[in-house]
């Protein structure tokens, strides 16, 4: 019998007398549960913090929660979009809600020092060998994703409905809903009539939630472009046509997209991370390679950067007099995390009443991407709420002397585990609960 079964168990025994609450009952219901589920959870997050698998690899990490699951009496589905997996538990007429986790970890070198620091070794894409770390708070989106199952089955006398749990692969490379999607998501196991999900973040306390209706995360585009020239030697530039020169007045102009072309309210970014041409002093390239990443918080605006991008490009092609064109190539991106309003503030109100005002807090809209918008954009009213990671008091701390806590993705990132843990599992088992009863 696994722990978590037998930490069920145990919840059931003690709880099957207790009426179906409602209002405060329902919370002192929860957090009961939770309470007594938490050494079981703390002991998965370790195991989970210290055995991170790269996206597409999660195999391990897959069959080790599909297996709790199944031993709380879920149906599980596994293989789904490669290496994620499906859920089920269902208690009669009702809705489907569906909460998602994710699987995959980073190819980061984990330096925090704690005694479940993670040591493991991976193999990237291109083969190399790399260090692999949970940079980016996935385990501890799995560590309450599994307590809230554990709860809701628990608890099944007081909720109606059909509950899906969605473990999806490869979240980091933007890859994993699309990969479940093109599976048959929806088609295989109907379409949820609401989807929930946690991303941490360490701007927000340990303990809170956060909750925004409408634009939370950036849609995320990637932009390869290359600028064509004619080649020759470095002392005869009248004989070129310098590809070089070309992006660098690229790389200002493009610029103007955001700081003269955007509405200042509506956020936008367009970072050039990468530029490679030539290869001696003396040579004027033939061609200058550029990589750009590209994020905005509405389609239209999103829309509007890449035209922009491609008509600054051919504008600074056509002044140069290049021979040909430049050749832009927009990666498959991700559109913006959109929150569903009415969902949005349905939640926010019973999380109030449920945690209290003080730890359901308004969340800022963030520039990163998380390909969660996809099962917005497929018409599924969804919501991303934000999860609270760092030590109030230190957190306090470092906005009083403008200093930085580690960041997502990077190796000292260090949730602090509770009270992350217990907020997870309460908060979003009572969104449940309120969507189910």
């Amino acid at each position: 019998m696994s722990p978590i079964l037998a930490s069920v168990l145990l919840a059931q025994g003690s709880a099957s007398a207790v009426p179906p609450p409602a209002g405060g009952e329902a919370r002192t219901a929860v957090v009961r549960e939770v309470e007594a589920l938490f050494p079981t959870l703390e002991a998965l997050y370790r195991d989970l913090h210290g055995s991170p698998e790269l996206s597409f690899q999660e195999t391990k990490t897959a069959a080790n929660l599909a297996e709790r699951l199944r031993a709380l009496g879920f149906e599980v589905t596994s293989g789904v979009g490669r290496t994620g997996f499906v859920a089920v538990l269902e208690n009669g007429e009702g809705p489907t809600v569906l909460v998602r986790t994710d699987l995959d970890a980073l190819p980061v070198e984990e330096k925090t020092g704690l005694p479940y620091a993670s040591r493991a070794i991976g193999t990237s894409p291109g083969g190399e060998t790399v260090r692999v770390m949970h940079a980016c708070g996935h385990d501890v989106h799995m560590a309450s994703w599994v307590g809230t199952a554990a709860v809701l089955a628990c608890l099944r006398d007081r909720w109606h409905g059909t509950l899906v749990m969605l473990a999806q692969p490869a979240e980091e490379v933007g890859l994993g809903a699309r990969a479940m999607l093109a599976d048959g998501l929806f088609e295989r196991f109907g379409r949820p009539d609401f989807a929930l999900a946690y991303h941490v973040i360490p701007d927000q306390p340990a303990g809170t939630v956060g909750i925004r209706p409408g634009p939370l995360f950036a849609s995320a585009d990637s932009v390869d472009l290359r600028f064509f020239g004619l080649g020759g030697h470095g002392a005869l530039p009248n004989k070129t046509v310098d590809p070089i020169v070309m992006a660098a007045r690229f790389v200002l102009a493009v610029q103007t997209l955001v700081s003269r072309e955007n509405d200042p309210f509506e956020p936008a970014v367009v970072t050039v991370g990468s530029i490679h041409g030539g290869t001696k002093h003396n040579i004027i390239p033939d061609e200058v390679r550029l990589q750009l990443t590209v994020r905005a918080t509405t389609e239209a605006n999103r829309k509007r950067l890449l035209a922009g991008i491609e008509r600054v490009a051919r504008a600074e092609a056509e002044a140069a007099n290049a021979p040909r064109p430049p050749d832009l190539v927009v990666s498959q991106g991700l559109p913006p995390v959109t929150n569903d309003p009415a969902l949005s503030q349905r939640v926010a109100s019973a999380l109030r009443e449920g945690l209290g005002a003080e730890r359901v807090v308004e969340a800022r809209p963030v520039m990163v991407s998380e390909d969660f918008a996809l099962l917005g954009q497929a018409g599924v009213p969804a919501l991303l709420m934000l999860l609270g990671t760092s030590d109030p008091a230190a957190l306090a701390e470092a906005r009083r002397t403008g200093t930085q806590l580690p960041a997502l993705h990077s190796p000292l990132f260090a949730p602090q585990v509770e009270p992350t843990l217990t907020t997870g599992v309460t908060a979003m088992t009572l969104a449940v609960l309120e969507l189910l009863r």
